[in-house]
């Protein structure tokens, strides 16, 4: 397996966080297609460093597939505070329907999740209909789509501050 290649993040939108080094951001990633997975996996390390986040607040677990994304996240979420969790999966189509019922799930677990625990779950799985496909999305042609899940677990956060901020500026 080839390492992945460093991520270009000069052109990423600036996104002004409170703090963003005492933040905690987990990262759970999935095993299965670990070729991509794993650049998957360092383009969103490289863009939290890259918003200031502290390279020791970031907490990465494996799972062994995509399937198991949620429960991964809901695990970090029981033993830590997070300001986001970051899912990192590829679900290749086959010959069967699989992927559609995996894609589900994880889409309705994360979505689930984030919503009954109050931590943005961000849902970093590539859909892809073929490994072509996959590459071009973990630092290809297309880019890194663990950069885009990164920047959507950054956005979030600045999201929750701002409003955090806004609720106890009127008493609430």
């Amino acid at each position: 397996m080839a390492k992945p290649k460093k991520t270009d993040l000069s052109e990423l939108k600036h996104i002004s966080i409170r703090n963003p080094e005492k933040i905690k951001v987990g990262l759970v990633v999935a095993e299965w297609n670990e070729e991509i997975t794993s650049a998957l996996h360092q383009g969103a390390t490289e863009t939290l460093l890259h918003y200031g986040f502290d390279k020791n607040n970031l907490k990465a677990v494996k799972v062994p597939g995509s399937y198991e994304l949620p429960m991964g996240a809901r695990s970090l979420l029981k033993f830590d505070k997070y300001g986001a969790i970051i899912c990192l999966g590829c679900v290749i189509k086959g010959e069967t329907p699989h992927n559609d019922y995996i894609n589900q799930a994880v889409s309705t677990g994360l979505t689930q999740l984030s919503l009954t625990s109050g931590t943005p779950c961000i849902f970093g799985v590539l859909t892809p209909l073929n490994m072509d496909q996959a590459l071009a999305r973990a630092g290809g042609k297309h880019g890194n789509k663990g950069v885009e899940a990164a920047v959507a677990a950054v956005s979030m956060i600045k999201l929750n501050q701002e409003l955090e901020k806004k609720s106890r500026s009127i008493g609430f």
